[in-house]
């Protein structure tokens, strides 16, 4: 191929590749942003009826946990999958992996007519982990723009919650690390702030993979309290005792719920119970006093910091 075919071949492809930055839908400035999140919801004046929708790292404990601390009234229904994205949520054609397995129990109502229904006070919607595979190749800002809008046409129209997970505690990247930089990039950034539009109150964040960083933070630099010594107690066991570096245990599902109340509930969980019941009603592994304490101080405050919650700061 001569010099000249390729130098046209090249500057043909910079004009097919600008073409297609010119058409790609930008997110909104940071002004808007800031203008659309400066007021924050109201309080809610009594119980919620809720619906989850996602995967595992929703799971059916700790819903059943969020309804034991918001007590009396709190209903709730979901649907889960295995690793499932919101794309494969939404598309019939879609397989969803483990959904007979996730979905047997009475708490399981189908997404789409559930979404959609009018019937709930609160939608949580969660994306698949890895998060940037997610934005890549499931086209994650779409789906939850399909969500979104299924739910804001709905009569009475929910509030909306996007619920930042976590990524695995091997992370090359740095677990910490990840938490600190993945919220803005792609929690808010390519996946919140997508959902912005001209009518209604826009979706709000149930920061989760927050309060984690900054719980370990906490007990990490006391050296270890209670039942609660590093990172790794907030995670379930494999069969051979080792980590599962992505599925929390009991205790991760206690401090997620926790996010959750105080988010939904515009309340701090202090002083909330701390010896829970799983979704099976056996008894679940409760954190210790002062471990209880310590995450219910950690949710509280990076709530009472993150203006995108709706919870007035």
């Amino acid at each position: 191929m001569g010099a000249r075919m390729t130098l046209w071949l090249g500057l043909g492809a910079l004009a097919v590749a600008g073409a297609a930055w010119l058409l790609w839908p930008r997110g909104p400035s940071a002004e808007e942003i800031a203008a659309r999140y400066a007021a924050p919801l109201p309080a809610p004046e009594g119980p919620l009826r809720v619906y989850h929708l996602g995967h595992s790292l929703v799971g059916r404990d700790m819903p059943a946990m969020l309804a034991q601390l918001a007590g009396e009234g709190h209903r709730y229904e979901s649907q889960l999958g295995w690793g499932a994205s919101l794309r494969q949520h939404w598309e019939p054609d879609e397989t969803i992996n483990g959904f007979d397995a996730e979905n047997d129990h009475p708490r399981h109502r189908p997404a789409r007519e559930a979404v959609g229904s009018g019937d709930y006070d609160a939608v949580i919607l969660t994306e698949m982990v890895e998060i940037k595979d997610a934005i890549k190749y499931h086209d994650s800002a779409q789906y939850l723009r399909k969500w979104a809008d299924l739910a804001r046409a709905a009569d009475p129209a929910p509030r909306l919650y996007l619920y930042e997970t976590w990524h695995r505690l091997d992370d090359p990247g740095g677990w910490l690390l990840r938490l600190d930089a993945d919220l803005a990039r792609y929690w808010e950034d390519a996946l919140l702030f997508r959902t912005l539009d001209d009518a209604g109150a826009p979706m709000r964040l149930i920061p989760a993979g927050q309060v984690m960083a900054h719980f370990v933070r906490t007990i990490e630099t006391m050296g270890g309290v209670g039942n609660v010594q590093a990172r790794e107690d907030l995670f379930q066991r494999k069969p051979d005792g080792g980590v599962d570096p992505i599925h929390v245990n009991d205790l991760g599902a206690y401090l997620v719920a926790l996010t959750h109340y105080a988010v939904l509930y515009h309340r701090s969980p202090v002083g909330l119970p701390h010896a829970l019941r799983r979704a099976d009603g056996t008894a679940a592994d409760a954190p210790g006093p002062r471990v209880a304490r310590l995450m219910q101080e950690s949710v509280w405050d990076v709530v009472m910091h993150s203006q995108r919650t709706g919870v007035a700061q």
